[in-house]
């Protein structure tokens, strides 16, 4: 008896009838990723010593850190790719309520930068995720290239939606 192959993985089977099945592929690998980025996320900033973080307020704390130096929030909002702003606002206020960063200015424009516990904070997060994800895609064999070949392919398809975004926006 032959087994019939299943098929791409996909969520939708609907979706994967046109003529890219592969791109309903990438799809659900992207939603489970995704899932586990932001459960990934949450957990290490816990071990880190902050248990009540969103993974909003994760990605926008590690933005803030970047590079030491204040940030805008329009920045911070194009960094991340989130359309909107009064999410990343409002992450950056809990932020700052928690004393992980503090407001400034820079000319007329509000600015936002990590306070030495959101720094330190940031430290202790990236040497969890070493020891926990690092460590372990190194014991796995996952090469730098590829990692970086994927990051490539990752941001070219992120431009591809947003521009049928776009499209969609005015169809």
């Amino acid at each position: 008896m032959t087994k019939k192959p299943l098929g791409p993985v996909v969520s939708s089977a609907h979706l994967a009838e046109g003529s890219f099945p592969e791109v309903s592929e990438f799809e659900f690998g992207m939603i489970v990723a995704s899932h586990a980025f932001e459960r990934w996320m949450v957990r290490a900033m816990a071990a880190a010593g902050v248990a009540d973080m969103s993974p909003l307020e994760v990605l926008v704390l590690h933005t803030v850190r970047h590079r030491d130096r204040p940030k805008k929030l329009a920045d911070i909002c194009m960094v991340l790719n989130v359309e909107d702003t009064h999410t990343v606002n409002y992450a950056v206020k809990k932020l700052i309520r928690a004393g992980l960063a503090k407001d400034g200015r820079l000319g007329k424009e509000k600015t936002v930068e990590a306070t030495q516990d959101g720094a330190e904070l940031c430290e202790r997060y990236r040497q969890i995720r070493e020891q926990l994800l690092l460590d372990a895609l190194g014991e796995l064999g996952i090469e730098a290239a590829q990692m970086s070949k994927l990051s490539a392919l990752m941001r070219l398809m992120s431009g591809q939606y947003d521009q049928s975004a776009r499209a969609a926006t005015t169809y």
